[in-house]
């Protein structure tokens, strides 16, 4: 795995054009979504833990798992 989502913040993580490209195929616009703003400091599974209330959690587990087979 590239990324150890423990210690990769989200900003770090939606650089890689790969991974915003995971996010907006199973949560269209969320790479857009002002709120994002707020989270970009956090680690990746401390913000995805966050995003459940507007993603559901199947999204969130194909979004981890492609990130995760990178």
């Amino acid at each position: 795995m590239a990324y150890d989502l423990n210690t990769t913040t989200l900003g770090e993580l939606l650089e890689d054009e790969r991974v915003a490209a995971v996010f907006e195929k199973h949560a269209p616009g969320v790479t857009s979504n002002p709120m994002l703003g707020m989270a970009k400091g956090m680690s990746v599974n401390q913000a995805i833990g966050m995003a459940g209330a507007i993603i559901p959690q199947d999204k969130i587990d194909a979004i981890k798992a492609e990130i995760e087979a990178f």
